[in-house]
């Protein structure tokens, strides 16, 4: 008898859990909601999250936002998130490597994000575009192929640093292309496009928003697209896909996720606010002018992108042999 009164007691403590996180769910959210950016302020990601935050605060009736938590490329705002209570209320905006490479090239990084995240939508993407000082002898990805091919270990290229998403780009262009180039690491894009205008270095991977602004001036010349289709910016300059390497794609883009564990109806809720937002015309003329494309994959979709992103970078680092540590 004591045994099945201990029984009920356990039975309906364990339901009880299951309703308060169904409550918890159907009121969400009735409290503030942080959108970590594991970058510093200013860039990119940080412009992104808080276009999104604004939306998201006007539609939910709470305020979403915005904390830029950086260093540790990205390592540190990704761990926040990772080891947050699994509510919703601690979301992180990330560019690709913390959610996909950083596993691969941080030996001791002590969260996988394959396993610590669940995923919202991917709030949209950027190609990487090759762009070379105009002094290059070469002014498209064919005849960059071609010089590297006839100086073989001569040609430098720069990088935002070690691992960063324009040094893999670059790596995964050698390896589909055939051609060594020596990499010359920088911190930051800053940096490293100041040394291309100056001609220190000649050729660089870098965002569409990064580098825009630049080639109209003539400070630089784009030589190849990421993207798997030619972008509006420049729709004169041919995509490395159908240039000199079939398959190739990189693009910079911006997901967002939650803690593993968090429930799904609040997982539900915020992809569907998120898929709402990101076809609103303002949020799209804002991204245009970043040279932003809307995000149109959400929940188990983005999911599945995230694990090809990840198997893709991988692959590569460990062809190249990249290690952060």
């Amino acid at each position: 008898m004591k045994k099945l009164r201990f029984t009920a007691v356990i039975t309906a403590f364990i339901l009880s859990l299951g309703c308060t996180g169904i409550a918890s769910a159907q009121d969400y959210p009735n409290r503030p909601v942080r959108i970590i950016v594991p970058y510093p302020a200013g860039g990119s990601n940080d412009i992104a999250a808080r276009i999104v935050a604004q939306k998201l605060s006007e539609r939910l009736g709470k305020q979403f936002l915005v904390e830029d938590r950086g260093g540790g490329g990205g390592n540190i705002g990704m761990e926040a998130v990772a080891t947050a209570a699994p509510d919703g209320y601690t979301l992180l905006l990330s560019a690709p490597g913390p959610l996909t490479a950083n596993y691969a090239l941080f030996k001791n990084l002590p969260v996988n994000p394959a396993t610590a995240f669940a995923p919202i939508a991917l709030i949209g993407s950027t190609p990487i575009v090759l762009v070379a000082n105009p002094s290059l002898p070469a002014n498209n990805a064919v005849e960059l192929v071609a010089l590297a091919k006839a100086k073989p270990g001569q040609i430098n290229y720069g990088s935002q640093g070690n691992g960063s998403s324009s040094h893999l780009a670059m790596e995964l262009f050698k390896h589909m292309t055939n051609i060594n180039l020596v990499h010359v690491p920088y911190r930051g894009a800053a940096p490293a496009m100041n040394d291309l205008i100056a001609g220190v270095v000649p050729i660089v991977f870098d965002s569409m928003p990064g580098v825009i602004s630049q080639v109209r001036a003539g400070t630089i010349k784009a030589l190849g697209i990421g993207a798997k289709k030619r972008s509006k910016l420049l729709p004169n300059v041919l995509t490395i896909d159908e240039s000199v390497a079939k398959g190739y794609e990189a693009l910079a883009w911006y997901g967002l996720v939650a803690p593993a564990a968090t429930p799904a109806p609040v997982l539900d809720l915020l992809s569907k606010e998120v898929a709402e937002i990101l076809k609103l015309p303002d949020v799209a003329a804002r991204f245009d002018k970043l040279g932003i494309e809307p995000g149109t994959v959400t929940g188990a979709a983005f999911g599945k992108f995230l694990s090809d992103e990840t198997a893709k970078w991988t692959n590569i680092i460990e062809i190249s042999g990249i290690k952060i540590n």
